[in-house]
């Protein structure tokens, strides 16, 4: 079964988009990066998916879960 995940990518013709993986349209396009990232956290956390976070050249640069994480961090006492 695959990872529910949202991904916020740029978009060929400029801006950013939020998408779902697999899906081949955007949920939401906004102008700047830092706007996408604020829009799909919000999705991410409504959804329980991954959201990841890719750069210009559409490397992964950061991903950040929201209920969803296969490895969870182990709780330190």
């Amino acid at each position: 079964m695959p990872r529910k995940e949202h991904h916020i990518v740029p978009n060929p013709d400029g801006g950013w988009d939020v998408k779902r993986n697999g899906s081949k349209r955007a949920s939401i396009h906004t102008e700047t990066k830092k706007e996408a990232m604020n829009k799909g956290r919000e999705i991410s956390k409504n959804q329980n998916t991954e959201l990841v976070i890719h750069n210009k050249d559409g490397k992964i640069s950061n991903p950040d879960s929201h209920g969803n994480d296969p490895c969870p961090p182990k709780d330190k006492k």
